[in-house]
């Protein structure tokens, strides 16, 4: 398998990112939440899962790298928070708008491994009382490097069978004790 950004993503590397952001979603309160990946080659962002609001139509949607917050976080490799996104100059509400979801606030880290940007993580609204600082931003930016790095693993063992094989057991043990350690106080 390769971390390939077009609609035929592996199963097992779908499945890995939408457990990725449903349990960041959850972890945040957020409203929503995607893994959009990086098509170097077309210079695009591509939507590989959705949790809550847009989750229906945006999987599969590319829009170009350089362009939103999304955009800045993977040109960058730095997360961002923006607490009013109407405040925000870097904010595509153009985009938002097409999309039939505009945020308020929002927290993206960059999905990096050995240095490269691979995608971006993003939840959209999270709760008023988690409402994100600088803990909450870097518990969302390891949040993505395990995420980057598990899609690494998979990436470099090749495309497992459709029966449980030990990758696979050993990435979704990966993602088990990300969410545990998340879990914790």
């Amino acid at each position: 398998m390769t971390l390939s950004t077009d609609p035929a993503v592996d199963p097992l590397a779908r499945e890995l990112l939408q457990s990725v952001v449903d349990v960041a979603r959850a972890i945040f309160g957020a409203q929503a939440g995607s893994v959009c990946l990086l098509d170097e080659a077309a210079g695009e962002l591509v939507f590989q899962a959705v949790s809550g609001r847009g989750e229906e139509s945006l999987v599969g949607r590319r829009f170009p790298a350089g362009r939103g917050i999304a955009g800045w976080v993977a040109a960058s490799g730095e997360p961002m928070v923006v607490d009013d996104l109407a405040a925000s100059r870097t904010f595509d509400r153009a985009f938002a708008e097409s999309t039939a979801y505009v945020p308020n606030a929002l927290m993206a880290a960059p999905l990096t491994h050995g240095g490269r940007v691979l995608g971006v993580l993003e939840v959209l609204d999270p709760a008023p009382q988690v409402r994100p600082g600088l803990p909450e931003l870097d518990l969302l930016a390891m949040f993505a490097r395990q995420a980057a790095a598990a899609l690494r693993v998979l990436a470099e063992r090749g495309t497992p069978a459709p029966r449980p094989t030990p990758d696979r057991a050993a990435a979704l043990g990966l993602l088990a004790d990300l969410e545990e350690l998340l879990r914790q106080p």
